[in-house]
């Protein structure tokens, strides 16, 4: 997938995840080879998101590419950012938004911190 395509898709997520009541707080979060999609609130939860999207089903379901060295960075990044942002204590969740060509799935809660 080139990266435009990859641009689009989460700017179809952060859409998606707007009309779902997530407010976007920032995208593209980057630090030390690791990125975060979207981190967006949620209630007063912050939600750490990625985007994975597909084309077809033919390399499996988009979430199973977030995987155990892919959710390490992303625990590794977020941690950096709550520290960043002075919100050291606040809840936080790590979701992954799926793009197939049957449409946009949230998956809330997708894995759990992993260090």
């Amino acid at each position: 997938m080139s990266r435009a395509a990859g641009y689009d898709a989460e700017d179809a997520a952060a859409t998606f995840l707007a009309q779902q009541g997530y407010e976007v707080i920032a995208r593209n979060y980057t630090v030390r080879g690791a990125e975060i999609d979207i981190i967006a609130r949620d209630g007063g939860v912050y939600a750490f998101v990625e985007v994975k999207f597909r084309r077809s089903f033919r390399y499996g379901m988009p979430r199973e590419a977030v995987t155990v060295a892919k959710r390490r960075r992303i625990c590794m990044a977020a941690l950096r950012w709550l520290q960043e942002n002075s919100l050291p204590d606040v809840p936080v969740r790590f979701d992954v938004v799926e793009q197939t060509p049957q449409g946009m799935t949230l998956l809330r809660a997708a894995f759990e911190y992993t260090p």
